[in-house]
């Protein structure tokens, strides 16, 4: 009976180890090392059991006892050492796998950043790229800021590089209005006339037309700014810009 009862427990103690780690394991099966890793700790625990049933069949008499319990002592030792490496193991595997799910859940949180938006851009759907959009803001920051200096080249390098962007005919607007800031007048008429050349239906428009005759009006060519505030009235005549128009039309008479 005491023989049977030693066998007994050390077979549950071994059947309960080796069950542990199968089912630790079942939601890492994509790790081939740290799986072969429990596998092998699995073996040694079937070995320490086998090894034990053959000694509780070839010593069977009571003059073995003692000893056989000594030997099972450390058997269950053995196998408290195994059971140790597998909650490791295991622990590691869960530690990468969290890791590798944070990683992928990071990156493609990245990608998606990067990818195209739609969006609406002067009240007109279209698909704007990140790089564009950032290019556009830090010129835009630049000019809001007051530095019109650095904001000029800045719009026109975004026209350089993005010329079919959506915030292309903003970007030639600011342009424009970055060089009326610095007072020159020349560069800003060159430039809100590309405003109404290429970007005709832009909420901006009527105002391009407007600072034209700003300036000319700036520069002292009377004419010329009479011409651009009629061309105000003519082209845009429901807007905010043809009334200013018609009010500066009647102040250079």
């Amino acid at each position: 009976m005491k023989l049977n009862s030693l066998r007994s427990t050390f077979v549950a103690a071994a059947f309960a180890c080796a069950f542990m780690p199968s089912m630790a394991s079942a939601g890492l099966f994509d790790d081939d090392e740290a799986r072969k890793a429990i596998l092998d700790l699995r073996t040694k625990i079937d070995a320490v059991s086998a090894r034990l049933d053959n000694k509780l069949e070839t010593k069977a008499d009571k003059s073995t006892a003692l000893e056989l319990a000594n030997e099972n002592e450390q058997l269950r030792a053995e196998i408290a050492r195994l059971r140790g490496q597998i909650e490791i193991l295991t622990n590691d595997l869960a530690n990468t796998q969290k890791r590798q799910q944070d990683f992928y859940i990071d990156l493609d949180n990245r990608m998606r950043k990067m990818e195209p938006k739609r969006m609406t851009v002067d009240g007109k759907e279209a698909t704007v790229d990140v790089n564009e959009q950032r290019a556009y803001d830090a010129a835009l920051t630049l000019f809001k800021a007051g530095d019109y200096k650095n904001a000029a080249p800045a719009f026109s390098s975004f026209l350089v590089n993005y010329p079919q962007s959506a915030f292309a005919g903003s970007a030639q607007y600011w342009l424009g209005f970055s060089y009326f800031a610095q007072r020159d007048f020349r560069n800003t008429i060159l430039n809100m006339q590309q405003v109404v050349k290429n970007y005709p239906d832009h909420p901006k428009a009527p105002d391009a037309l407007l600072n034209i005759a700003s300036c000319h009006i700036e520069l002292k060519e009377k004419p010329a700014a009479k011409k651009a505030l009629e061309s105000v009235i003519a082209q845009y005549p429901d807007t905010e810009a043809a009334q200013a128009a018609k009010n500066r039309l009647a102040a250079l008479k």
